[in-house]
């Protein structure tokens, strides 16, 4: 039965709005974008900055280094050189490029005591950021919500120059991707979808991710956790798939200056779902068609299983996008419908619950170990092993059980959210 031409629209409106280009930590980066877009409806270099993040971003820009500021951390570092340095048209590239003396003014004005004042805001959505810029009399305020880059208010001299009704706690992209996606509808759209229009996004995450990746692998970046993966249990193609997600993230979370393609907001997930289908592909010699279309399945199962846990969280984004991406192999090798089920409950029934306890170098060992969980389950899969639906919170169906683990990593862990925060803001 031939797919509905508005669920194609959707899948394809989602793969534009998911599969975009960021440099550096997305966290930071939306807070330096918001400071970028605060100083240029100021129309001046502001004399004083008030920073007000929910805990999500603070747990998320504390310990990540920002590009282009010489190894520095922190919501002040992203906020002072998102207001002198920060190009908000380019987006999630904000910082990409430092004009001559930039760097030296954002130093400087980072020395100034109490230059910026940050201030935990309390809120329910989890990706909440305003930004305050003050210079003599002028005042400007810009607000961001649920999205990266989504301005929702913007406000001069008091007065409001727009406002958005936006609903809180949003998922991945627009709210609703969870309302028709499925396994079985994305299968059916990755597999007979034309790809003239998707071809040149796909062929974007290839390059700008596999660069990253071999950055990592040949760079000394955090704690190296993808190299050590080679070094210590060998170099057969599972274990460079592993290594590569693994090295992507150990270059960018230590503010490596290139850019990735990310996937639900994440730089993380864009490489986990991404890089282990590419390495595996370009092993087993397979056609750039088919590539495109193992990445339109990862890339969508991904997003498809973050739709109802949101974009920030105390879940660990990584045990998502590593069962897509290994959906996205098993589909490379031709397998059933039934297996690729099963790599979803058995992975989701095994490491579902690792917390996300902010970006930094461990992102890397979580992704390594969620690729081998999700392995695994690929492996019970293909021997027809899968946990059954009753067994904790696996579903009869993969479809249902990403719904459980929604629910459970949407409502169910709200409070260990609110207590690693406190605990990493030292309260």
């Amino acid at each position: 039965m031939e797919m509905d031409e508005t669920v194609k629209k959707k899948y394809i409106q989602i793969l534009k709005e998911e599969l975009i280009p960021a440099e550096g930590c997305t966290e930071p980066i939306a807070l330096a974008f918001c400071a970028a877009k605060a100083r240029e409806v100021l129309a001046a270099s502001p004399d004083k900055m008030i920073v007000y993040a929910s805990g999500n971003i603070i747990k998320n820009v504390k310990s990540v280094v920002v590009p282009n500021t010489n190894g520095k951390k922190g919501i002040e570092t992203a906020a002072v050189y998102g207001a002198v340095a920060g190009r908000p048209e380019e987006g999630l590239e904000v910082l990409r490029e430092l004009k001559k003396g930039e760097a030296e003014e954002a130093e400087r004005l980072l020395a100034i005591p109490g230059y910026v004042e940050v201030r935990h805001l309390s809120s329910d959505a989890k990706l909440h950021i305003i930004v305050e810029v003050f210079s003599g009399t002028e005042r400007a305020l810009v607000e961001i919500k649920d999205l990266h880059t989504n301005v929702v208010r913007i406000e001069k001299n008091g007065n409001l120059l727009l406002q958005k009704i936006d609903p809180s706690n949003k998922g991945a992209g627009d709210d609703g991707h969870g309302d028709f996606m499925t396994l079985k509808g994305i299968l059916e759209f990755a597999e007979n979808i034309p790809l003239d229009e998707l071809r040149p996004i796909i062929r974007r995450q290839i390059e700008y991710n596999t660069r990253i990746a071999d950055e990592g692998l040949a760079g000394n970046y955090g704690v190296n956790v993808g190299r050590t993966m080679l070094e210590s249990y060998g170099n057969d193609i599972r274990m460079r798939c592993i290594a590569k997600a693994a090295a992507g993230s150990d270059a960018r979370m230590s503010g490596v200056e290139l850019p990735v393609v990310i996937n639900s907001g994440s730089g993380n997930q864009g490489m986990t779902g991404s890089l282990p289908v590419i390495e595996y592909a370009r092993h087993m010699g397979i056609s750039e068609d088919r590539l495109i279309r193992a990445l339109l399945i990862s890339n969508l199962i991904a997003v498809y299983q973050k739709a109802e846990i949101g974009r920030l969280s105390a879940y660990c984004g990584a045990v998502s996008a590593a069962t897509a991406s290994v959906v996205g192999i098993a589909w490379l090798d031709s397998a059933s419908y039934e297996v690729m089920e099963s790599i979803i409950k058995n992975a989701l029934g095994n490491i579902s619950g690792i917390v996300c306890d902010g970006a930094k170098p461990s992102c890397a060992a979580k992704i390594a170990i969620s690729m081998q969980a999700a392995f695994m389950g690929y492996e019970l899969a293909k021997r027809h092993r899968t946990f059954r639906g009753g067994d904790g919170i696996v579903k009869e169906s993969a479809d249902q059980t990403v719904e459980a683990v929604g629910r459970m990593a949407h409502n169910g862990m709200v409070q260990t959210d609110e207590e690693i925060i406190r605990i990493m803001i030292n309260e």
